[in-house]
């Protein structure tokens, strides 16, 4: 079963799945280019089905395997216009964008939307992984998490889904240390998995919530393993941008964009960005850095 997604212009599936480094995610899978997404999806019903997002123009092609129910192509439709953004209207941006040079590929690539999960409990789980390790890390825990614990395509058992918050809270720390070697990150995992599986905690409210962003700021830091850094780096993927996830690289990178390399705080990488409002946290995510990436 095939759906036509249209996308609010400009769109490129391939900045949105290039935008950051959740196409190396499993149950994320795509080729290098970014010109194919796909993934293994459970549905509310239960179903098991593989999503394979293509573009086309004007928005992207979906293809569902098997033959599912109507309410089921609107759930992938649902989920698939969330994770791409193609509702996201970036006009605003563009037009603040066009007088910066270091932002001035923006529109004409179609930057600006963030590849997200189709759910804001995965992208939880997920930046709680990236804290304190290396990128490899990451991309281990979170494969052994979809491999051990999500369900499987019928067609290819080897490919699973990410786990769902009542498959994580059934198992206990030592499971999660032991057999997912999330380490330190293990309790924080399980204790939001058992607070959303209880409905103590509703996460995918947040796509949708209209609170102000630093209520929505502070709701997010008070989730266990999230601090400053997360909390910033879940807002913007929630399509908040008002604060910025600062970590030693966005130091590094301020640092000699505008202090000739010397060392800065986070109050420096904040102040440079303070300007573009609420804008700041896309105007730092999609900043012309590239001559010093290797830096």
């Amino acid at each position: 079963m095939t759906l036509t997604l249209p996308a609010l212009p400009p769109f490129s599936l391939s900045s949105v799945t290039r935008s950051h480094g959740w196409l190396r995610l499993a149950p994320f899978a795509g080729d290098e280019e970014g010109t194919r997404l796909s993934r293994v999806e459970r549905l509310n019903s239960g179903r098991m089905v593989e999503i394979e997002i293509l573009e086309m123009n004007g928005g992207v092609t979906v293809d569902i395997s098997g033959n599912p129910s109507q309410t089921e192509l609107d759930e992938v439709a649902e989920k698939v216009t969330w994770m791409l953004g193609l509702n996201q209207d970036l006009s605003a941006f563009y037009a603040v964008a066009r007088s910066e040079p270091k932002l001035a590929q923006v529109e004409d690539l179609a930057q600006g939307r963030v590849l997200r999960s189709p759910t804001v409990f995965e992208d939880v789980v997920k930046t709680i992984l990236t804290t304190n390790t290396s990128w490899a890390g990451t991309i281990r825990m979170v494969e052994a998490l979809v491999s051990q614990f999500g369900d499987p395509l019928p067609q290819d058992p080897s490919r699973r889904s990410f786990p769902t918050p009542r498959q994580l809270a059934q198992l206990d720390v030592q499971a999660l240390r032991s057999v997912a070697r999330l380490g330190y990150r293990a309790p924080y995992v399980l204790e939001l998995a058992r607070s959303v599986a209880s409905g103590d905690l509703d996460l995918e409210s947040l796509q949708t919530s209209g609170d102000p962003t630093e209520q929505v700021h502070g709701g997010l830091l008070s989730i266990k393993g999230v601090g400053a850094y997360s909390a910033a780096n879940l807002l913007i993927l929630l399509g908040r941008y008002d604060h910025i996830p600062v970590d030693s690289w966005a130091r590094k990178l301020v640092s000699h964009e505008w202090h000739a390399g010397e060392p800065v705080g986070d109050a420096e990488v904040e102040a440079a960005f303070d300007h573009w409002g609420k804008w700041k946290g896309l105007a730092y995510w999609f900043w012309d850095w590239s001559y010093q990436a290797g830096g």
